[in-house]
C-alpha cells in the first residue's frame, strides 16, 4: 500500500452483497415464486435471513440454491458501480473474488456476462464453500486487503492480520467497529 491508498493487486472482494446484488434477487424470487411480497431489504438484518424474516427456512435455501446455481438465469444484478470499478481495477491488476460459494461456473458465468472479455480476463475466482476460511485462500493469493459483506467474516480477517473493510449491509449494522465503504466508489477511492 502506497500513500495511503491500497493496490488493485492486493484488495480482493467477496461476490455475493459485494460485487451481485444477491439480495435483490433474493426478494424477488420469494415475491415471483412464493408470494413473499412484503420484505425490503432493510428487513434483511441478520446474515441467516430466517433469523430475520417471517419465512420458512427451506424456501430460504430453495431461493438461495437457484442463485447459487444459476445466477445469470435468476437474474441477478451487479451492485451499482462495481461492474465499471472492477473493470477500472482490472487495468492495473488481476482482480480477485473470494467467495464462499462452493462452484466457480456459475459466477464465472455471470461474469462472462457483465464484463468485458479483455476485464473477465483479469479476474480470478476462488470458490471455497466455506465462511470462515477466507484468512487462508486471502494470504494464498497473495493480497493484503478484502472486502465483504459479512461482518464475521471481516472480523475474522482482522484477528488474521488482514486488512478487513466491511460492505455495508443491512445485516452487518452495529455488528463491528472495522472500516466500512458505502458502496463502488468508495472502493474505487481506496486504489485510486
Amino acid at each position: 500500500m502506497t500513500a495511503g491508498k491500497i493496490s488493485p493487486a492486493e484488495i480482493g472482494f467477496d461476490f455475493d452483497g459485494v460485487i451481485a446484488d444477491t439480495v435483490e434477487a433474493f426478494i424477488r424470487i420469494a415475491c415471483e415464486q412464493y408470494d413473499h411480497c412484503d420484505i425490503c431489504p432493510e428487513d434483511i438484518t441478520h446474515f441467516s435471513v430466517e433469523q430475520c424474516l417471517t419465512m420458512n427456512a427451506g424456501i430460504a435455501e430453495s431461493i438461495f440454491l437457484q442463485i447459487l446455481k444459476d445466477s445469470v438465469g435468476t437474474g441477478l444484478l451487479p451492485m451499482p458501480g462495481a461492474i465499471s470499478v472492477l473493470s477500472e481495477l482490472t487495468g492495473q491488476a488481476t482482480v480477485t473474488i473470494i467467495t464462499a460459494r462452493p462452484d466457480a461456473d456459475p459466477v464465472h458465468h455471470w461474469l462472462q456476462t457483465f464484463f468485458s472479455d479483455t476485464a473477465y480476463r483479469k479476474i480470478r475466482v476462488v470458490a471455497m464453500g466455506d465462511h470462515d476460511d477466507k484468512a487462508r485462500h486471502i494470504r494464498m493469493s497473495g493480497l493484503s486487503a478484502f472486502v465483504d459483506d459479512r461482518a464475521e467474516t471481516c472480523l475474522q480477517l482482522s484477528q488474521a492480520g488482514i486488512h478487513s473493510i466491511v460492505f455495508s449491509q443491512p445485516w452487518n449494522r452495529n455488528r463491528h467497529s472495522l472500516p466500512a465503504v458505502q458502496n463502488w466508489e468508495e472502493i474505487r477511492a481506496l486504489c485510486f
